[in-house]
Formats: C-alpha cells, structure tokens, sequence
C-alpha cells in the first residue's frame, strides 16, 4: 500500500492505494477521496490548407467552436460581411471580412474547436 497527500482547489485529502497481485491499483477502503486523473490535451490540427489559399487572413476574434458557415469558396464578400460564426460561451459572434474579395478557402469545418487568433478562412 502507497499513502498520497493529495490538494484539490485547496483541499487536502489522503489517500491510500493498494496494489493487487495482478499489477492494477485499487482504491483501498480507508481512502477519504480519490483525486481524478489528468488526461492529456491532443494537440491541436492544423487545417489544411486549401492550393489556392488566399493572402488575406479571416481570424477568430475569440477562442470557441465553429458553429456555421456563412460564406462558401469563391463567394464574393464585403468588407464587414459575416463569413463564419462561433459560438463561445453560449454566443454566437460573426467573424467578418476584414476586406472585399472573394473566399479563397475555409480552413475550418461546423463544430471544430478553435483558439482566438486562428485563421479560419483566406480571401483573395
């Protein structure tokens, strides 16, 4: 048996964790709490992108998840026009043209996670 001292968001438990014969590790019954295990963050994909990729960047402005796509590849758009929504914190923000031209690509697809600052589409 192994005893860990283990902080939560500033509690302290103790637990204590046997080991049975066949190597799997068991919570004995005088544990008070067993803390959760982290899992590690995938790393996230990079879109790829798409032969004619355009030279202007249509960045998200906040970190959350594509909820729709509002423009399509070779679509005409105007300074200000929506080309993808997000959703973050149960909101949905447009993610505007920074400029008139023609979609080149989009780098993203409905329900991706996004960070703030990640090219989701090029214009032309």
């Amino acid at each position: 048996m192994k005893n860990y001292t283990i902080t939560v968001n500033g509690n302290v438990y103790d637990v204590t964790v046997e080991e049975n014969a066949a190597g799997a590790v068991s919570q004995a019954p005088a544990a008070r709490a067993a803390a959760p295990k982290a899992v590690p963050k995938a790393a996230p994909k990079a879109a790829p992108k798409a032969a004619g990729a355009g030279s202007i960047e249509v960045k998200a402005g906040a970190a959350g998840k594509v909820f729709k796509i509002e423009a399509s590849t070779g679509q005409s758009v105007k300074k200000g026009d929506a080309v993808i929504i997000i959703e973050a914190m149960k909101m949905e923000i447009p993610v505007v043209a920074p400029e008139d031209g023609t979609v080149a690509s989009i780098d993203v697809a409905v329900g991706d996670a996004i960070e703030s600052g990640a090219v989701l589409a090029t214009l032309n």
